[in-house]
């Protein structure tokens, strides 16, 4: 497997609509972040699909490492 690339140290916080599915860039390459953009076919890592269950703010992991994927968890603190 290939190692993800820390995008950020940081959270990404995203303004998400409840009901709407959003594709978590999971390798640290999208130039898209927090977002995939299909960069990650030059690895065997793949995007996580995310619904919101509600709407408003999320944050998504930027450093590509919390175990609570694809929210940040404050693995960045640690990475």
């Amino acid at each position: 497997m290939s190692e993800a690339k820390i995008a950020q140290r940081a959270p990404y916080p995203v303004d998400v609509v409840e009901g709407k599915t959003y594709y978590w860039c999971a390798c640290g390459r999208s130039a898209n972040q927090p977002f995939c953009d299909g960069s990650h076919k030059v690895t065997s890592l793949t995007p996580i699909a995310y619904t919101a269950d509600k709407t408003g703010k999320a944050f998504f992991c930027g450093c590509k490492h919390s175990n609570h994927r694809p929210l940040c968890d404050g693995t960045h603190k640690t990475v």
